[in-house]
């Protein structure tokens, strides 16, 4: 025990003669440590060092770069850090004073008058805008017919007269949306830059109201914040637009106006009139104030289609008002009238009657009972609902079934209260009987060309009576449906 006592006091009496080994030990710890981190061992990149502040503007007037660095921190047999060491944006100042000298011509002025080439002999120097590569201080001798390029030029410059796009490092880059440069950001249809189109709703229908006289119909409203709006029609009556305060853009008070740009809501709005029965409105957005689409109706009409992108807060109160104002927003496509039969002696008139199969004549659905089709359906479907079945009409590929809406379990885009889901075939699976109450689960179709834009409900699909037996079914399921 003594002796135990007397090794611990080596080290812990200062100045004992132990000392030597105490640091000795705490070399080797440290060797240890350093040879660990230095090692073949080491993998993967280094680390950057945080960014730094942003420098002055590039140029005085105008649009200019503004760049910022970091460095890499690494180890010698580490990767290099990922990523650049600089990074570049654009700097707008206020715009330069007419008969100012263009940052490239002031560049190429620099050799005015010093000895080039080899020889002793000064030219003046003015850019050179046809050499391959725009990024480099290309100047063209005054009075001769050579150009020589001095190297790159100054960061900032623009790459050529008009151009977007700046100089940077010998390349030619434009500002993404978050002002970087060479970055690619692009606003999404919402508006917002680097984003998924997550943050608002693409509203696309086709007007088809015939309408009864001639003159202006409503065709929808334009809310305020709409963006990227697309409209067109084909025929000889004309589009026609007013702001909220009643005054009409264009086509207003029987009056047609030439194909061109209009100022209306905030934006600009281009109308396109082609030589045959073809217009064309389109405006970038995001509009100011609500505005209303009409058309002047001259002669039956074929159909307006229209699209355009709105914030999801926009959307219910756009909705409320469509639907005050009696313009629907998901509108079943028009029925094809069948041309009637040629007038047929009564003997022969019997078999045509007998066409239409009776409701009974349909053949038995099959079996779609079980957990297992149900998760199918409702994890697969983009609708689940509850509904009331108000009316039902058979077409000879198609069902039509105009419900109301009572009840949401999930839903992908906003739904009416009033909806038509659409059944494939004149004898749908399975059958829904008008007045009665189901849980649905429907996908929603829409056609290449946009012009249909319908609730689908598949053959073999998902609908069940409802009651509260299935109502907490459709609960379980969507509570295991894949995230």
């Amino acid at each position: 025990m003594g002796k135990l006592r007397s090794q611990e006091a080596q080290w812990l009496i200062p100045g004992h003669r132990g000392r030597p080994r105490l640091f000795q030990n705490l070399l080797l710890l440290l060797w240890t440590l350093l040879s660990c981190s230095l090692g073949g061992s080491a993998q993967g990149p280094g680390e950057w060092t945080p960014w730094g502040s942003w420098s002055r503007c590039s140029s005085s007037c105008g649009r200019g770069v503004s760049v910022r660095s970091r460095r890499c921190i690494r180890f010698p047999e580490e990767d290099p850090c990922w990523g650049d060491s600089h990074e570049y944006r654009l700097c707008q100042l206020p715009e330069c004073p007419p008969g100012a000298v263009p940052f490239r011509d002031i560049q190429c002025a620099l050799y005015n008058g010093r000895p080039v080439l080899g020889t002793q002999k000064t030219y003046q120097w003015v850019p050179f805008h046809g050499a391959p590569n725009p990024c480099e201080l290309n100047c063209l001798a005054q009075g001769h017919t050579f150009y020589h390029s001095f190297g790159r030029v100054l960061d900032g410059t623009p790459c050529s007269p008009g151009a977007q796009g700046l100089c940077v490092a010998g390349r030619c880059l434009s500002a993404g949306c978050d002002g970087v440069l060479g970055s690619g950001a692009l606003e999404d249809r919402c508006g917002r830059c680097g984003g998924a189109n997550d943050s608002c709703l693409f509203v696309q229908r086709v007007f088809r109201d015939a309408g009864a006289f001639a003159g202006y119909w409503n065709v929808t409203l334009i809310p305020e914040g709409a963006r990227h709006i697309r409209v067109a029609q084909r025929s000889r009556n004309h589009l026609a637009l007013l702001t909220g305060d009643g005054r009409y853009v264009l086509n207003g008070h029987g009056a047609v106006s030439p194909p061109g740009t209009f100022e209306a809501a905030g934006t600009r709005v281009v109308y396109i009139r082609a030589p045959g029965p073809e217009e064309k409105l389109h405006a970038a957005g995001p509009t100011s104030q609500d505005l209303l689409l009409q058309v002047l109706l001259q002669e039956p009409n074929p159909g307006v289609h229209f699209e355009f992108w709105l914030p999801r807060e926009r959307y219910g109160p756009f909705q409320a008002q469509a639907q005050t104002l009696g313009w629907a927003l998901r509108q079943p496509q028009p029925r094809e009238v069948e041309p009637p039969p040629p007038d047929l002696p009564p003997a022969a008139a019997a078999p045509t009657r007998a066409r239409t199969p009776p409701p009974d004549a349909c053949p038995p659905c099959p079996d779609t009972r079980g957990r297992a089709h149900r998760l199918l359906h409702y994890c697969g479907s983009d609708f689940v609902f509850q509904a009331r079945v108000l009316s039902r009409h058979r077409q000879a590929q198609e069902t039509q079934y105009e419900v109301r809406i009572l009840l949401i379990y999930k839903n992908h885009s906003p739904l009416r209260t009033r909806e038509y889901v659409w059944a494939p075939g004149h004898c749908p699976c399975p059958p829904l009987a008008p007045h009665r109450e189901y849980l649905l689960a429907v996908r929603r179709l829409v056609s290449p060309d946009g012009t249909q834009d319908r609730l689908l409900l598949p053959y073999a699909g998902y609908a069940r009576p409802w009651s509260p037996a299935e109502d907490s079914r459709a609960r379980l399921a969507s509570r295991r449906c894949p995230l």
